[in-house]
């Protein structure tokens, strides 16, 4: 039997209770991919983060309980805390390996600032299956990963419904479906929706801002941003325009702290 740290960080937010859970899993070598997925089912959060180290950083890798993603950023912003907090890492910077690359997280005070692959979104059709599951159609259509809707105003946002079974039969993997609106008090505001996912929303999306950023900063002609991810648990998330890169940054509570064993 062996026995693993498991930590559970609510990211995104300066409370507990609000923004996006992410389990965080310390390794020191990987246990095979149908374990891993087994852990995130048992976590049963939007995404579970397993790291191990790597030269002078950490080889990073994220589940949720379907499958491998690409890219998480509350997870990554996760993992930071707590290395940080809980392992006593001494940087001010931390570097992982992922399958998005190399990301970087710089760190201040309380604040991680996460320096992510830019993607900006093009012009797409949406698929009829999406169009019929949404309570109203948007005013622009848009893809990178993740289809991305653009509303009038952020009471569109508040208020729109995704028909969870309709979509039930779409395959977005890895990615979902981003709604998005300049906002009232923020600069933008968005949801996120993961057809087939047990989670169906997702509380704050990281990875979502790869796309958002550079679309809102051509939008509203400004580099420096402020996001807030309009989930019941809401997202606040500080953003910056790097042309190829992204910065994303946003504050994490440690909600809990254990062990998990495995045989």
């Amino acid at each position: 039997m062996s026995k693993f740290k498991c930590y559970q960080i609510d990211a995104f937010t300066d409370k507990l209770f609000g923004g996006n859970p992410a389990c965080v899993v310390v390794f020191e070598e990987w246990l095979p991919d149908e374990i891993l997925l087994k852990i995130a089912q048992e976590n049963a959060v939007p995404e579970t983060a397993f790291f191990i180290p790597e030269g002078d950083g950490f080889h990073l890798r994220w589940f949720t309980p379907e499958y491998e993603m690409d890219l998480c950023g509350h997870a990554t912003l996760a993992t930071a805390h707590v290395l940080k907090t809980e392992l006593g890492y001494a940087a001010d910077a931390i570097r992982f390996n992922s399958k998005s690359g190399i990301l970087e997280v710089a760190i201040k005070d309380d604040q991680y600032t996460l320096n992510f692959p830019s993607r900006k979104p093009v012009a797409a059709e949406l698929p009829d299956a999406i169009a019929n599951a949404l309570s109203k159609q948007p005013l622009k259509v848009l893809k990178s990963r993740d289809y991305f809707l653009v509303y009038e105003n952020e009471q569109d946002i508040l208020e729109l419904l995704a028909d969870r079974e309709k979509l039930s039969t779409v395959n977005t993997a890895p990615g979902g479906i981003i709604a998005t609106a300049k906002g009232n008090e923020a600069d933008f505001v968005s949801r996120f929706f993961v057809p087939g996912a047990s989670i169906f929303e997702d509380p704050v999306t990281g990875s979502a801002h790869c796309s958002l950023i550079p679309y809102w900063s051509e939008q509203l002609g400004k580099k420096e941003l402020s996001a807030l991810q309009l989930s019941e648990r809401v997202g606040k998330l500080d953003c910056t325009d790097l042309n190829d890169r992204v910065l994303i940054s946003g504050t994490a509570k440690t909600y809990s702290a254990g062990y998990i064993f495995i045989s």
